[in-house]
């Protein structure tokens, strides 16, 4: 096991997960013969890996801390390649919903709002600024104090974004509540990690 994970990690986990998820987005849209309904698809599939990414690089410093193991070793080790999967499959969930809005301009203004513009644009600044400074060269560039708080706000930040984009599909389809679990579970194992120690680095969220 310990030798998979050495392979499976760092730059290779990140583009074995890129090519997956492409692969897969593709595959996805083709059932639908790449059609509006195939991209709809690829939009809600998009959003349900975000989350998964999401929440294993969000919980990542807390479950090395809780429970010290070697997958949580490995967990920690590749956070900052966790997160930029997740850049990933968001830049394709984003590359989706533009393809969708040009493709049925009608449906897409019915499931948009005003809001969904200034909460989303919103959150993708933050992937792009959280996903620019994952380096250690532009981490670097704008200091410990500037990427910490960046990367902690902007964790939290998508964080609540998530819980309002599926909780407010949960009165109309009520499976959605499932999406929430693996939310409130990531945030409560930060919250028990930091009452843990109080006075450890603050936990960012890559």
């Amino acid at each position: 096991m310990s030798q998979r994970h050495n392979w499976f990690e760092g730059w290779r986990l990140l583009a074995v997960l890129t090519l997956s998820l492409l692969a897969l987005s593709l595959w996805i849209a083709s059932m639908r013969q790449f059609e509006v309904e195939g991209v709809r698809m690829v939009i809600r599939f998009t959003a349900r890996s975000s989350l998964l990414l999401f929440c294993l690089a969000f919980s990542a410093a807390a479950l090395a801390r809780l429970w010290p193991n070697a997958w949580t070793r490995w967990q920690r080790r590749n956070r900052r390649y966790l997160g930029l999967s997740f850049a990933v499959s968001h830049a394709i969930h984003a590359v989706a919903i533009i393809v969708f809005a040009r493709m049925d301009p009608a449906g897409f203004a019915e499931a948009t709002s005003p809001a969904s513009y200034i909460f989303g644009g919103v959150g993708y600044a933050m992937i792009i600024a959280m996903s620019a400074t994952s380096f250690d060269r532009t981490a670097a560039l704008i200091g410990p104090r500037a990427w910490r708080t960046l990367h902690l706000v902007g964790g939290y930040y998508l964080w609540f974004q998530f819980v309002v984009s599926f909780g407010k599909r949960v009165p109309a389809m009520p499976a959605y509540a499932a999406f929430l679990i693996p939310l409130l579970a990531v945030m409560a194992l930060r919250m028990i990690a930091m009452a843990r120690h109080p006075r450890g680095q603050a936990i960012t969220a890559s």
